[in-house]
């Protein structure tokens, strides 16, 4: 009951039928194919499913250590399973090979990222922060820095973290005290950096920090930040590990979920300052950090859809295994599993038509990243960069909530049995539950949609989505059994076009923009949610109609067909009721606290 498969054949689905294996086309992949992509999914589902996947509840009964010494050690089989992963190149199959990788499309290491993170979501945070350092030292690394630390990094035998939060400085970076004191061709580091995820580990044999932090003589606010690289072991020119470094784990956060994963509070520099090297620009810290972040974004979305995947799984098993009661009369009157009665059908099928439609959004997204870094005309990659970096905060924050509302189906589901550990599934919301957090609240994603993703172009780029949604409803019309699912997402749009101009208009106000746009923040990105999922949804519908009229037999076809119209008829409505509190205004929101 407490296991999980690789969905494979959704994967697939998405990729081959829904977005046609269109960043195959792109330049610079010429020796991928869709052959090599199936193979990879294969064995990437094993590592999930053989080695990965096992170790998840373990991991969450026995947590990461930290010993007097500050050394952490991770849950029993942690170790050896990452370096089964760094092992098997799967570090890399991102990464341009240029950078020693093995220049896959993002869109297929975003699978790969999926099944990691629903068989072990503790242990698939090691590899997505190191995704992060790889893709910050990429672009803004200088070349000594990219010769000694990107290929250890692209091969997993190093790990990256990222340091941002202090125990004064959360969201607003602006107050981070992290000292940076020019020594030589390095800097000395100072300070304390908390909720620092694998800052310590066994996994690897070194850690890359990135680490924000001041010199003594920069402004205060965010122009003051700059961004360097503090490792664990010091490394020579040659790439030899050296002494120790000043940076230790000073504790460990005893976490609602995620026990497998070691969040640390990381000390640099108690005997004169830890060594650290400037990345990119003095004084731009916080954008070169942005590279990292939304890498990391995404990576969250995927995360969260993968613990969804998981909770579908193990509520359907049990739903199927457990009887109780009987149906209807109507339906024979007969003993039957939960899973028959309609309840339970309505929260399977609403838990699996979610879960459809945001692995779906999250991978066109990827698709579109794949776009904005290959595609040979400038003018389509910068289309496509804007389309990613308004569906990023979504993908983000809308995939997180609803896998929250999914593991916390799943345990309803199961009953009485799901408020009892042994069944793993109240693991996956207490697991779960960390994601809407970190890397950016939810509400800080919608108020970046809402207001710079969506101000600064006066909405075009959602627009040009919208648009080209509009081309599925055309399509859905124009088959007789679909129509009523175009009339259902014609709907959606233009709830979500009218809710955007409104937002727009109101965030350009001088005096009280910028409070329109927090007030209209979190319902706007949750009903640009709904709607582009249900957009995603549509196709998923075209092509499963398309392999049904052909011939298909397969159950798989019936399967998208129901989620998909489940998704526009019955989880869209509860979306589009946001337009409905983006009109009502924000005045009841304007009262003096007590």
């Amino acid at each position: 009951m407490n296991q999980y498969a690789a969905p494979v054949r959704d994967f697939r689905f998405v990729l081959e039928e829904m977005l046609a294996h269109r960043s195959l086309s792109l330049p610079g992949f010429d020796e991928v194919n869709a052959e090599l992509v199936d193979a990879v999914l294969e064995e990437a589902a094993r590592l999930a499913d053989d080695v990965w996947g096992p170790l998840n509840a373990l991991g969450d009964r026995e947590g990461a250590q930290r010993h007097a010494s500050g050394e952490v050690t991770t849950p029993s089989g942690f170790a050896e399973a990452y370096r089964a992963y760094a092992e098997g190149g799967w570090n890399g199959i991102g990464v341009a090979a240029e950078l020693g990788g093995q220049n896959l499309p993002e869109v297929v290491a975003s699978a790969v990222q999926e099944m990691l993170h629903g068989a072990n979501m503790a242990l698939g945070l090691c590899p997505m922060l190191t995704a992060g350092a790889i893709e910050a030292l990429a672009y803004h690394g200088s070349e000594a820095l990219k010769t000694t630390y990107l290929p250890a990094l692209v091969e997993g035998r190093w790990t990256g973290t990222m340091n941002l939060t202090e125990p004064q400085a959360g969201s607003d970076l602006s107050q981070v005290r992290t000292r940076a004191v020019p020594e030589g061709d390095h800097y000395r580091i100072s300070g304390q950096k908390i909720f620092i995820t694998w800052g310590e580990h066994d996994a690897a044999e070194n850690i890359v920090h990135l680490v924000l932090a001041r010199k003594p003589d920069a402004p205060q606010g965010n122009k003051g930040i700059s961004l360097f690289l503090v490792p664990k072991f010091l490394v020579d020119s040659a790439g030899r590990l050296g002494e120790r470094n000043g940076v230790v784990c000073a504790s460990l956060e005893h976490k609602m979920g995620i026990h497998g994963s070691p969040t640390c509070t990381l000390n640099f520099g108690e005997q004169g300052g830890a060594i650290g090297y400037l990345v990119g620009e003095e004084g731009r810290g916080l954008n070169h950090m942005f590279t990292m972040m939304n890498e990391a974004r995404h990576k969250v979305g995927i995360q969260g859809i993968g613990v969804a995947e998981r909770a579908c799984q193990q509520a359907e098993a049990y739903a199927f295994e457990r009887k109780q009661g009987r149906l209807s009369k109507a339906r024979g009157g007969a003993e039957a599993p939960i899973g028959e009665h309609l309840d339970v059908k309505r929260m399977l099928l609403s838990m699996r038509a979610r879960t459809d439609a945001l692995r779906a959004l999250a991978l066109y997204c990827a698709g579109q990243l794949d776009v904005a870094r290959h595609a040979s005309d400038a003018l389509v990659r910068a289309a496509a960069q804007a389309r990613a970096e308004v569906l990023i905060p979504i993908v983000k924050a809308f995939s997180t909530d609803q896998a929250v509302e999914i593991a916390s189906l799943g345990i309803q589901v199961h009953g009485g049995m799901g408020y009892i550990e042994e069944t793993g599934a109240a693991q996956l919301l207490r697991d779960a539950r960390i994601a809407p957090i970190y890397e950016g609240t939810n509400g800080i994603q919608a108020l970046d949609l809402a207001g710079r993703k969506l101000q600064r172009d006066g909405g075009e780029a959602l627009f040009a989505l919208l648009a080209e949604a509009s081309l599925t409803v055309a399509a859905l019309n124009d088959n007789p059994a679909l129509a009523g699912l175009g009339k259902a997402l014609a709907a959606g749009l233009d709830d979500l076009d009218a809710a955007a101009r409104r937002v727009l208009a109101e965030g350009q106000d001088p005096e009280r923009g910028q409070d329109a746009v927090q007030a209209y923040a979190t319902p706007f990105l949750s009903l640009a949610g709904h709607v582009l999922c249900a957009w995603q949804m549509g196709q998923a519908a075209l092509c499963a109609e398309a392999a049904m009229a052909s011939g298909s037999q397969d159950p798989f076809y019936r399967q998208k067909r129901a989620s998909a119209e489940f998704a526009l008829t019955q989880w869209l409505p509860l979306g589009r009721a946001q337009r409905q509190l983006i009109e009502a205004g924000w005045a009841c929101l304007q009262f003096d606290a007590p």
